[in-house]
Parts: structure tokens; sequence; C-alpha cells
């Protein structure tokens, strides 16, 4: 068999990831992060005072790069791309302060700077898209035509570290916020390899219980959520929680003789 040229094979390398997959990767490297600290609080073998310092440090240089990242797209300045890298800012912050809370009797302390930090990442992934879009709208990614509303809603509760999987009596379960995930659903994103479980990685459901499977996007998970998680979902136009006032008798009356 020939091999093919060598400057054959430099086509072959992937894109660099877009700045809003590098916020929802930074969301998950974040859940990863808060669940060895879950992991930590729970375990009675002693640990030393750098256990979570070297990742929180890790977090705070890579929030940096996504602020660089989002800095270098060099979209128009507005206030929702202002509040953003502030938001990112905060949060690079938030991760150089956790790392300087060492040793056991502040991890706890750790573990609440960072508790927010992948739903704060996903939004500000949010808000990013949605300003590439409307500003770039001929370059926008095209979305994934395969995630159903259900699958995209159940991606961005993934993202945002919201979901795990675990086992009962030979039955697998998810356990997740509002909107619920359910296991058929993440069955069927797995099957499409947009997600996976890290086994035993997220803490237990109940005291003593045994640790449960985080649920995670994969890097095609990532991509695919990327180009549908700044889209407005098809919902009527009417305010949140509104409904439509009745017309008055006369105006009803009216209406109908037209």
């Amino acid at each position: 068999m020939t091999e093919p040229p060598a400057e054959a094979l430099l086509f072959d390398v992937p894109p660099p990831p877009t700045p809003v997959e590098r916020l929802l990767h930074l969301a998950d490297q974040y859940t990863q992060h808060n669940d060895a600290l879950d992991l930590l609080l729970r375990t009675t073998a002693p640990s030393g005072p750098d256990t979570h310092a070297e990742s929180a440090l890790r977090l705070a240089a890579d929030t940096q790069s996504a602020i660089k990242a989002v800095q270098g797209e060099r979209l128009y300045e507005s206030v929702e791309l202002a509040e953003t890298v502030m938001r990112l800012q905060q949060l690079a912050f938030l991760a150089t302060a956790s790392a300087s809370a060492s040793g056991d009797l502040h991890a706890r302390t750790a573990r609440g700077l960072t508790a927010l930090a992948p739903e704060a990442a996903v939004s500000c992934a949010v808000t990013l898209a949605a300003e590439t879009r409307r500003r770039r709208w001929a370059s926008a990614p095209v979305a994934d035509q395969r995630l159903t509303a259900v699958q995209c809603d159940a991606l961005t509760e993934i993202a945002r570290g919201h979901v795990v999987a675990g086992s009962s009596l030979e039955r697998e379960f998810t356990r997740s916020r509002e909107p619920k995930v359910l296991m058929s659903t993440l069955r069927a994103l797995e099957a499409k390899g947009l997600v996976e479980r890290t086994a035993n990685s997220a803490h237990a459901a109940y005291v003593g219980g045994p640790p449960q499977d985080r649920v995670r996007l994969t890097a095609a998970g990532i991509t695919s959520l990327a180009s549908v998680i700044e889209l407005p979902p098809a919902r009527p136009s009417a305010a949140p929680g509104t409904t439509p006032r009745p017309l008055p008798a006369t105006a009803q009356a009216t209406a109908r003789s037209r």
C-alpha cells in the first residue's frame, strides 16, 4: 500500500475549537474539578494540601485563555460581550482563590467558590454564540439537524454539569434538574456519540451510597451543542409565563362581523 505524501497529512489536522466550543469544554473542566472536590469531601482518607490546588490553577489559566479567544474574535463591542468577558474574569479569579484554599479544612470553601462555574461558562457560551451568529450569520456553524428539541435541552443540561447516571437493582437511572433528562434520551445521545459517562466520578446520591457516573459531552457533543446552543427555541411569541388576554365582548363582536 502506498503511503500518502507528508503534505497530504497536513490537511487532516482538525480545525481548532471555536471560542464557543472552548467555553463548553471549560464548563466540563469545572464540572470535573467540582466532582473531584465532592469526592474529597466525602472520603476519610488523608489528602495533601495541594490535592485540588493544581487543578484550580489550571482552570484559572484555561479561563484566561478562553477570554483571549473571545477577544480574538474581534466582534464589535456590546454590553453582552463586555459582561461575558467580565464573568469569565470573575471565574478566573474564583478559580485562583479556590487554589489558595489548601487542606481538607478549607476544601469545602474551595468547592463553594467554583460551584456555579459550569453554569456560568455555559451561559457565556450562549451569549457569545448569539452575538457571533447575529454579527456573522453567513459564517455561523450549520445546526446539527440530527438533534431534537429534547436532545438539545439534554445536551445543555449535561454541559451545565446537571446530569448523573447510576443503577439500582439492575436498573439504570438518571438524576438531573429541570428539564429532566430521561435515560432513553441519554441512550439516544450515547448512540450518536455525543455524550459519555465517567464511572464513579460524581458524589453519591445519599450518604454512604456509591459514587454516581458523571454524564459528559464528548468532543463531537461539544461541536453539536455549539451549533445549536445560540438558536432560539420555536415557541410562541408571547412573553414567557403570559397568555393572550381575551378581547372585550364588543371587540369580539366586531372581529366576527369582519
